[in-house]
C-alpha cells in the first residue's frame, strides 16, 4: 500500500526502525527482543529500568540469567510452543541486578522478522498486585479463623442475598450436609417473616445502615428456630456497595425461657389460667377501652362450694385435679375474648367483654353466661388420681359454685370492681351456694 501512496507519505525502512525503537523506549512497560537461544538482542528503557540493569548490561543476557523459572530446558520447550500457538500469557518472576525478584505478568509473541525468529515479550511488574492480592488472602485467612471458631453464624451475601459464603455452624440448621453457595438466603425465613426481613436487607443495601432483627428460621425438617441476626454493608475502594455480611445468633432457648418466665409472671402454675396479676391489666385496659367504646363489661368471682372436704378426704392431688377440671369447664363456657383467671385456692374470676351498650341487656347476657357456668360446673366431676406404686384412683365427685357479678364501664378502679364481685358471691355463698348473685345498681 504505501507504494500507492504520494512520494512525501513513505517512511523510509532506517526511519521506520527509528520511529518503532523510540515508541518502544517510552512504553510503560517492559519490552524485550529474545533469539532463540533464549539471549536478549533488544530491552527497552522501562524493561532496563525495572531491573535496575543498564541496556549494554541487559543486552546479551539470557532468559535463564533473568527467570530462575525458565532454565534452558524449559525455554526450549516455551519457544516450541510459542512457534506452533503464536501468542502466550503466563506469570512468573524476574530477578533484578540487586538478587531481588519481581512478580511478572508476561504476554509472548512470536515474531519472524527479515529471516530472522524472535520472541517478543511484554512484561508488566505486578507486585502491587500481587501485594493486595496478598493482603487479600491474608484479611480472609482472619476472616475465616474467627468465624469458624466462633459461636454465631456468620454468611457473606451477595447484593440479591445469595449465600457467597456461610461458617461452619450453619451445618447445625441443616440436618443434610450440601453447598449453600449461591442459595436464598430468605428461602428458609418463616413465610410470615419473609417480607419484613427482605425489607430490611434492601433498606441496609440502599442506605448502608443495618439493623438488628428476629426472625423464624425453619428448618427441612420442619423444626423451627429463633434467630436474632445484624448485617453490615461492604463497599469496594469506590464506595459501592459490595457484599452484606450477615451474623445471627440462635435466641431460641431465650426466648423459651423468657416466654417460661412470661407464663410464670402472669400464668397459674396449676390451671395454667391467667393469675390476678394478667387478669388486673386486662380489667385494666378493658375499663380504659369501655371508657371510650361506651360499651358494658362483666366480672364474675366464683368459689367453689365444699372444695375443703375433697382435700381432707383424698388428699391435694385430688383437690388439684378437680381445679384443673373447673378451669378447663369455665374456659368452654365463654367467648375466646373473654377472660377465665385463678384468683387463688378454690377462688376464680371471668371477665366478660364487650356485652352490649344498654345496661340491661348487657346484664341479661352476663346472667345467661354466669347460669350457663354455674350450671356446667354442678355436673358430676370423676376425677382421676395417681397413686405412686399404685394403680390409679377414679373419685366420683359432686360440687357447685357460689357466683358473684358486677357489670361496669368505666370510672372506677379494678380493686372496686373486683370488691363488689366478690361481695356479690358472699350473697350467693350465705344464700346457700350454687347461685348467681349481681351486685346491687350498675356500676357507672
Amino acid at each position: 500500500m504505501a507504494n500507492n501512496l504520494p512520494h512525501d507519505h513513505v517512511i523510509p525502512p532506517a526511519l521506520q526502525l527509528q520511529l518503532t525503537q523510540f515508541a518502544m523506549d517510552r512504553a510503560s512497560i517492559g519490552i524485550y527482543w529474545v533469539g532463540p537461544d533464549a539471549r536478549i538482542c533488544y530491552a527497552n528503557n522501562h524493561a532496563c529500568a525495572m531491573l535496575g540493569y543498564t541496556r549494554s548490561e541487559l543486552l546479551g543476557k539470557s532468559i535463564p540469567d533473568l527467570d530462575p523459572n525458565y532454565p534452558m530446558s524449559r525455554w526450549r520447550e516455551h519457544w516450541q510452543s510459542l512457534m506452533r500457538d503464536g501468542t502466550q500469557s503466563f506469570e512468573t518472576v524476574h530477578r533484578r541486578r540487586d538478587g531481588t525478584t519481581i512478580p511478572v505478568e508476561i504476554v509472548a509473541n512470536y515474531v519472524r522478522l527479515d529471516h530472522h525468529e524472535y520472541n517478543v515479550g511484554f512484561a508488566r511488574d505486578i507486585s502491587e498486585r500481587k501485594r493486595a492480592e496478598s493482603e487479600l488472602l491474608e484479611q480472609e485467612e482472619f476472616f475465616r479463623m474467627i468465624s469458624e471458631n466462633v459461636d454465631d453464624f456468620i454468611a457473606v451475601l451477595d447484593l440479591q442475598g445469595r449465600r457467597l459464603y456461610n461458617n461452619p455452624l450453619y451445618s447445625a440448621l441443616f440436618p443434610v450436609v450440601q453447598s449453600l453457595k449461591g442459595t436464598d438466603s430468605f428461602r428458609e425465613v418463616h413465610p410470615d417473616d419473609r417480607e419484613r426481613i427482605k425489607a430490611l436487607f434492601r433498606e441496609t443495601v440502599e442506605t448502608g445502615i443495618g439493623r438488628r432483627a428476629e426472625f423464624r428460621f425453619v428448618r427441612a425438617d420442619g423444626g423451627i428456630r429463633d434467630m436474632e441476626s445484624s448485617g453490615r454493608l461492604i463497599r469496594n475502594d469506590s464506595g459501592e456497595p459490595l457484599r452484606v455480611v450477615v451474623v445471627s445468633h440462635d435466641v431460641t432457648e431465650r426466648k423459651r425461657a423468657e416466654a417460661m418466665i412470661h407464663e410464670l409472671a402472669f400464668h397459674d402454675a396449676l390451671t395454667r389460667l391467667p393469675n390476678r396479676r394478667l387478669l388486673r391489666d386486662r380489667l385494666e385496659q378493658m375499663m380504659a377501652l369501655s371508657q371510650r367504646s361506651g360499651l358494658y363489661n362483666a366480672l364474675m368471682f366464683l368459689d367453689m362450694d365444699g372444695f375443703k372436704p375433697l382435700n381432707d378426704l383424698h388428699g391435694h392431688d385430688a383437690g388439684d385435679a378437680l381445679l384443673v377440671e373447673v378451669a378447663s369447664r369455665l374456659k368452654s363456657c365463654v367467648r375466646e375474648m373473654d377472660t377465665v383467671a385463678r384468683f387463688g385456692g378454690d377462688e376464680f374470676l371471668v371477665l366478660l367483654d364487650e356485652l352490649g351498650a344498654d345496661p340491661a341487656r348487657s346484664k341479661a347476657k352476663a346472667a345467661l353466661v354466669a347460669e350457663k357456668i354455674r350450671a356446667t360446673l354442678a355436673e358430676p366431676y370423676r376425677i382421676t388420681v395417681r397413686r405412686k406404686g399404685k394403680a390409679d384412683a377414679i373419685i366420683a365427685h359432686h360440687t357447685t359454685a357460689s357466683i358473684g357479678v358486677v357489670l361496669f364501664i368505666n370510672h372506677h378502679t379494678a380493686e372496686e370492681i373486683t370488691g363488689h364481685a366478690d361481695k356479690a358471691m358472699y350473697r350467693s355463698k350465705e344464700a346457700g351456694g350454687n347461685q348467681v348473685s349481681f351486685h346491687p345498681g350498675t356500676v357507672a
